[in-house]
C-alpha cells in the first residue's frame, strides 16, 4: 500500500467535526499491522486518560460522554485530538483533527424597512454568525417566502432579493436562522412599494456587487450582484485576468447573481460585474474576489526501505494544496530533529540519512498541512545488519603533501579481517554538509591512499570503512586536516598604447587566479636592468595608465598577482611608443575604425583592379580565339591600379621576363615607339590572315577545342600573373626608331602559351 509502511498504519483516521452541546462525540481510530499494537490518544499534544467523560473504545476510536464546550474546572473538549499507535516495529501519529462545539450567535445584521417604487428592486439581508453554518429562510407576513415565484431570489449568506416590484410584494419581512446549536429570528422589516412603474431615464446604479470569499474545494460559491436603471440594465461577469468563466457548474441566480458549484483551485481569481444599458457602451461595474483552497494531498508518498549499515537512506515526500502544505517528519511520533547525518531538503519533501546504523531503524512520518486541512503518510527504514562483519579500520592518518593532495593512511580492522574484499575512504570538505561526500575504492592489500585534485588552504575530513561482501564495518574515527597554501596563477595581461607618453595595462579577473590580495605592476626600458615599481594594486582592479614614458624606447612591462603565500608567476608584455597610433607589439588591441577604413579602401581597389582586369581579358580572349598573331596590346593602366610591383630591367632577357614559369615580353615597347597604340595600329601589326599565321607558326591544333580550352584558363589567371608571349616566327627588321627586334622566341605549343 502507498503512503503507509506494512508493520503498522492506519486504516481510518479521526476527522474534523462540529459536536453538540451536553451530547456524546465519537472519534474513530482504525489500525492494521503486526500484533500487538497499543493506541493511545492525545488532545493538544496531551496524552488522555480514561476517565467518566472520554475514555476509548475496544476498536480504537475515542467516546466523549458529554461534549461540554466549558467545563466547571475551565477545561473545554474543544482542540485537535490525534491517534498514536504502537508495535515493536516503531510509533505513527494520525492526522490533527480540529473538533469544535457547535454555536450560533445573535444577528449582527437586521432587514431594514424599505420604500421602493413599482418596478423597482428591493433587498433585505440578515446576517449571523455560527457553527455549522446556519441556514436562513425568509418569513412574509409570518408565513415562508415562496422561493417558487421567480422574481424572489434567496442567497445562502441570508439575502433576498425581489425584482420587478409589484403592490402585492409590500409586506413585513424577517428570516430565520437554524443549525445544530440553536434557532434564532431577526427583527421584522417593512416593505413598502410605492406609485407606478417609472418611465424617467436612470444610468444603471450596481446596488450591491460583490464580496470577497475564501472558500474550500468541493463547496458552493454565490457571487451577489443587483443593479437598477432605466431602461433595467443587463448584468455580465467576467474574469479580470481575461480567463474565461466556464460554463460547467456556472449557474445564475434571479437577475445577475453569479453561482458556481463544486469548486476547484482554478476558480479562484477576481470577478467583474458589469452593468450595461442596453443598446449602449454606458456600464457601471464592482468586482470581488474568489479564493479557494485546497486541503493537502500527497503527490508521493514515502515508501519503506531496507539499507545496509552505513549507507544512506532517502525519503521522498511530496505533496500539493492551497496554499502550499508545510511538511514536517517525525521519527516514531516524535518531531526529527536533524543534525549532522540526517538532512531536509526541498522544502522537507526529501529526509536524507547518512552512514545509517541501527539506532535509525524506526518508522518515519511525512506530516502535510495548510489551513484548509492536513495529511499525513508513514515508512519504516529497516538497517541490515550481519553478524561477524568487520570492526571500524584503525589508526586513520592524514598528511599534507601539497597544496592539492593529501595523503591518508590506516591500520587494518581488529577483529573479522578475513572477508574484507576492500575499504572506502570517505572525502569532505570540513565545511560542507553531509551530502557533499563523496568516497573513493581501496583495495584490500592497500593501507593508503594519495588524495589529489584538492583545493588550496582547505580542511578536509576523511575516516575510512572496511567492506565485506555481507555489508561494510562500522566508520573509523574522523580525522581532519588542511592543504598547504599556494601562489596565484599568472594573470592574463594585455597593453594599450593610449597616446606617445602613456600605456594603458588591463587584465581579467579570474577564479584561476585563487584566493588573492592584490596585483604588483612593474614596468622598465628594454635596456635598462632596473624596474619601476611594484605598483600595488587591490585585487579588485584591472587596469592601470602608465604615464611619462619615453616615446623613442620599447618599454617591457610585467604584472603578477600575490597572496599571503607570496608572489605567483608573472605575465610579461613588450610595447613601443613611436607611433601613436593604438598598437602593441606582442597582443595588438582592435582598432576597428581603422580596420573598416582600411577595408573600404582595399576593397574599392579590388573592384577597380577587377573591373579593368576583367576588359583586358575579354580582348585578349577574343584575340587568342581568331588567333592573331604578333604582338598584343598590353594594358598598362592594369599594371598601375592593382600596383603589381616592378621587375628591375636588369633582370630581363631579351625575349621577355620569367613569370611563373613562362616568358613575357618587355611591358615597355609602348613607351620605345613613343606613340599611344589604337585599333589602326593593331590592324597593322596583324597584317597576316590566320591560314598563313597557321603555316608560318607550323601548329596544326592551335584552334582545336582542347587548346581553346587551355587558353581559357590561361586567360582566368589573376592579373598579377597574367602575360602574353610574343610570338615572330619572322625576324623584323628596325623600326624608324632605331629600336633593334626582338630575338626570336622559342616555338611552343598552344599549352604553353601566356
Amino acid at each position: 500500500d502507498f503512503g503507509h509502511s506494512s508493520e503498522l498504519a492506519f486504516v481510518v483516521e479521526p476527522s474534523d467535526d462540529i459536536a453538540v452541546q451536553e451530547q456524546p462525540l465519537i472519534l474513530y481510530c482504525q489500525v492494521e499491522g503486526i500484533q500487538p499494537i497499543t493506541i493511545t490518544w492525545r488532545k493538544n499534544g496531551v496524552m488522555i486518560l480514561d476517565s467518566e467523560n472520554a475514555f476509548m473504545l475496544a476498536n480504537g476510536s475515542l467516546y466523549v460522554s458529554r461534549f461540554q464546550r466549558v467545563r466547571g474546572d475551565g477545561s473545554s473538549d474543544e482542540g485537535e485530538y490525534d491517534c498514536m499507535a504502537q508495535n515493536h516495529y516503531g510509533l505513527v501519529v494520525s492526522r490533527k483533527a480540529k473538533i469544535q462545539a457547535a454555536t450560533m450567535s445573535d444577528f449582527h445584521i437586521h432587514p431594514q424597512n424599505a420604500v421602493v417604487e413599482e418596478g423597482g428592486v428591493a433587498r433585505f439581508q440578515c446576517q449571523i454568525h455560527g457553527l455549522p453554518e446556519p441556514v436562513i429562510l425568509w418569513h412574509k407576513n409570518s408565513m415562508p417566502v415562496n422561493t417558487d415565484n421567480e422574481r424572489y431570489t434567496l442567497l445562502p449568506k441570508g439575502v433576498l432579493q425581489i425584482t420587478g416590484l409589484r403592490a402585492e410584494d409590500s409586506g413585513i419581512f424577517h428570516c430565520v436562522a437554524t443549525n445544530i446549536a440553536n434557532v434564532k429570528f431577526s427583527r421584522e422589516a417593512r416593505l413598502t412599494v410605492s406609485g407606478s412603474h417609472s418611465t424617467v431615464y436612470k444610468d444603471p446604479m450596481i446596488l450591491v456587487g460583490p464580496e470577497n470569499l475564501t472558500l474550500t474545494v468541493h463547496q458552493t460559491a454565490v457571487l451577489e450582484c443587483i443593479a437598477t436603471g432605466n431602461p433595467r440594465p443587463i448584468v455580465s461577469w467576467s474574469r479580470l485576468d481575461g480567463r474565461p468563466i466556464g460554463v460547467e457548474g456556472i449557474q445564475v441566480l434571479g437577475t445577475g447573481n453569479l453561482m458556481i458549484s463544486d469548486l476547484t483551485v482554478q476558480h479562484s481569481g477576481i470577478y467583474v460585474c458589469a452593468a450595461n444599458k442596453p443598446g449602449t457602451r454606458v456600464r457601471r461595474t464592482a468586482q470581488g474576489s474568489l479564493v479557494v483552497q485546497a486541503p493537502a494531498e500527497f503527490v508521493q508518498h514515502p515508501q519503506s526501505i531496507s539499507r545496509p549499515v552505513g549507507t544512506t537512506a532517502i525519503f521522498t515526500c511530496v505533496a500539493q494544496g492551497e496554499p502550499p502544505p508545510q511538511i514536517t517528519w517525525l521519527r516514531n511520533g516524535q518531531i526529527l530533529e536533524t543534525s549532522d547525518h540526517i538532512k531536509l531538503k526541498n522544502n522537507n519533501s526529501t529526509l536524507s540519512i547518512y552512514g545509517i546504523n541501527q539506532a535509525d531503524e524506526a518508522i518515519y512520518q511525512c506530516l502535510a498541512e495548510n489551513s484548509a486541512g492536513s495529511t499525513q503518510a508513514s515508512a519504516r527504514l529497516t538497517v541490515l545488519w550481519a553478524d561477524g562483519l568487520p570492526s571500524p579500520p584503525q589508526g586513520v592518518r592524514a598528511e599534507t603533501v601539497s597544496a592539492t593532495t593529501i595523503q591518508v593512511s590506516w591500520e587494518k580492522p581488529l577483529q573479522n579481517t578475513k572477508e574484507i574484499i576492500g575499504y572506502v575512504l570517505h572525502i569532505r570538505k570540513a565545511a560542507d554538509p553531509v551530502e557533499m561526500e563523496y568516497q573513493e575504492a581501496v583495495s584490500k592489500s592497500t593501507f593508503q591512499q594519495l588524495v589529489t585534485d584538492l583545493e588550496p588552504s582547505t580542511s578536509y575530513s576523511f575516516y575510512i570503512k572496511a567492506y565485506t561482501s555481507r555489508g561494510a564495518s562500522k566508520a573509523s574515527e574522523v580525522t581532519v586536516v588542511s592543504t598547504l597554501g599556494e601562489v596565484p596563477a599568472m594573470p592574463s595581461l594585455f597593453i594599450k598604447v593610449i597616446n606617445s607618453t602613456t600605456v594603458q595595462a588591463t587584465w581579467e579577473p579570474s577564479i584561476k587566479l585563487g584566493q588573492h590580495k592584490g596585483f604588483k605592476l612593474y614596468y622598465r626600458k628594454v635596456h635598462l636592468s632596473q624596474y619601476t615599481g611594484p605598483v600595488l594594486l587591490a585585487s579588485n582592479v584591472t587596469a592601470y595608465n602608465i604615464t611619462h614614458l619615453d616615446a623613442s624606447v620599447v618599454y617591457e612591462v610585467k604584472l603578477l598577482a600575490y597572496n599571503q603565500h607570496g608572489d605567483g608567476n608573472s605575465t610579461v608584455r613588450f610595447v613601443s611608443l613611436r607611433e601613436t597610433v593604438e598598437r602593441t607589439v606582442l597582443n595588438p588591441p582592435c582598432d576597428c575604425m581603422k580596420d573598416e577604413q582600411n577595408n573600404k579602401t582595399s576593397t574599392t581597389g579590388i573592384i577597380i583592379g577587377i573591373h579593368i582586369g576583367v576588359t583586358c581579358i575579354i580582348f585578349c580572349i577574343l584575340f587568342l580565339m581568331f588567333g592573331y598573331r604578333g604582338r598584343l596590346l598590353m594594358c598598362k593602366n592594369v599594371q598601375e591600379q592593382l600596383s603589381t610591383p616592378q621587375i628591375p630591367r636588369s633582370q630581363r632577357s631579351a625575349t621577355g621576363l620569367v613569370l611563373n614559369g613562362a616568358t613575357r615580353r618587355d611591358r615597355d615597347d609602348r613607351d620605345l615607339n613613343g606613340k599611344q597604340l589604337d585599333m589602326n595600329e593593331l590592324e597593322r601589326l596583324f597584317p597576316a590572315s590566320p591560314s598563313q599565321e597557321q603555316q608560318e607558326k607550323g601548329v596544326t591544333s592551335a584552334h582545336s577545342p582542347s587548346a581553346l580550352h587551355d587558353e581559357t584558363q590561361i586567360s582566368t589567371l589573376p592579373l598579377d600573373e597574367f602575360s602574353i608571349i610574343e610570338e615572330q616566327p619572322d625576324p623584323l627588321p628596325k623600326n624608324p626608331h632605331g629600336s633593334s627586334p626582338a630575338a626570336p622566341a622559342p616555338n611552343h605549343g598552344p599549352a604553353n602559351e601566356g
